[in-house]
């Protein structure tokens, strides 16, 4: 297996996919296309993956599918121009930033357009194991769930796989709040002189209609700071998830406490590193979340992307990540009103939601 993917844009979440082509060389090859001449050059000097400036020189690399990896409010109409090139598309989230986006792709869909997005947080090991948990029916049938993780989009996409809500229509309430809070870290490294910034916190309650309720609390510095953690706490009638902890009752009505350990399905044996191997060696008292595993459930995306290529099986459920976008947009307008009930509409993708 080998693939052939062009990288459009040159920032943060472009280079995973860069990083990504040179762990595996064997399994994948990149180019990024990029802005200019000079930008070109010091990616390829920075990354060491050649870099183009050119719409034909990156044609010419006869690319397998392109991975849209640019700014959020750039990415479905940039998106819309690969496709009308003829080219299968791996997007970065989110899909769209406006109901009209997200209109505008699912249109493109039902024309034929291969379009896959890049939603990877339930493709992370530690996320792996505890929603395997929940689909063994271990904590029994889910019913609340608290998620202190990752931001709107992200969340929402854990939200529905932790209590198995997929397709379910719901209503949001919530409120943003700032705090105060000393920076400790960022994507790029430690923060000098430890700055104290105020930083917005989100709120939002979930209420799905077959009465299951999420709470969604997250502030992005949790992203990168040696001060603040991340949660996950999903609860069913005969146990929970915590963290890295399930918490049951066995056959004889016995309870059980086990810890999670991070999981490699089989499928993507061929993407297990040596870096992998050892972190799951390590106990983990807390959830992580980091580049490693970030990269991992990236690289498994990519790897799937030839079976969508040849069979249309998705990478992610198009439908689902077009509901993540229009979650991310309604929880902008809940938190502009601090808790009016915002009811969500059914959607034209919802129809193709497995619930």
């Amino acid at each position: 297996m080998s693939l052939k993917y062009l990288i459009v844009g040159s920032g943060y979440r472009a280079g995973f996919y860069a990083r990504i082509a040179r762990t595996y060389p064997e399994l994948f090859s990149a180019m990024y296309l990029c802005r200019s001449e000079e930008k070109a050059r010091l990616m390829l000097r920075e990354t060491g993956v050649p870099a183009v400036w050119t719409v034909e020189e990156a044609e010419a690399f006869h690319p397998d599918f392109v991975v849209i990896a640019v700014n959020k409010t750039s990415i479905t109409d940039v998106c819309i121009e690969w496709v009308k090139r003829g080219y299968p598309v791996l997007m970065e989230t989110p899909a769209g930033m406006t109901r009209e986006h997200l209109l505008q792709l699912w249109d493109l869909r039902k024309q034929g357009a291969r379009i896959a997005v890049a939603e990877q947080y339930h493709r992370y090991p530690d996320m792996i194991a505890g929603l395997k948990a929940v689909e063994e029916g271990r904590i029994g049938t889910p019913g609340t769930a608290y998620l202190s993780l990752a931001h709107d989009y992200h969340g929402m996409s854990l939200i529905r796989r932790m209590l198995m809500a997929e397709g379910e229509s719901y209503t949001i309430r919530g409120e943003r709040t700032m705090h105060l809070v000393t920076e400790t870290d960022f994507r790029t490294g430690p923060i000098p002189g430890n700055p104290v910034r105020e930083k917005a916190r989100d709120v939002v309650w979930v209420s799905f209609d077959s009465g299951k309720t999420a709470l969604y609390d997250f502030s992005g510095v949790q992203y990168h700071s040696f001060i603040r953690s991340r949660h996950v706490v999903v609860r069913g009638d005969r146990g929970e998830w915590c963290d890295t902890i399930l918490y049951s009752l066995d056959d004889e009505g016995q309870p059980v406490r086990e810890e999670l350990a991070p999981v490699i399905p089989d499928r993507y044996r061929e993407l297990d590193t040596t870096f992998l191997r050892d972190a799951r060696r390590v106990p983990k008292r807390m959830l992580s979340m980091d580049n490693l595993q970030d990269e991992f459930a990236i690289a498994t995306m990519l790897y799937d992307m030839k079976e969508f290529l040849e069979t249309g099986k998705e990478v992610y459920p198009f439908s689902e990540a077009l509901e993540d976008a229009y979650f991310r947009i309604l929880m902008e307008e809940a938190l502009a009103e601090p808790w009016k009930e915002i009811r969500a509409e059914k959607m034209p993708w919802m129809e193709y939601v497995i619930g």
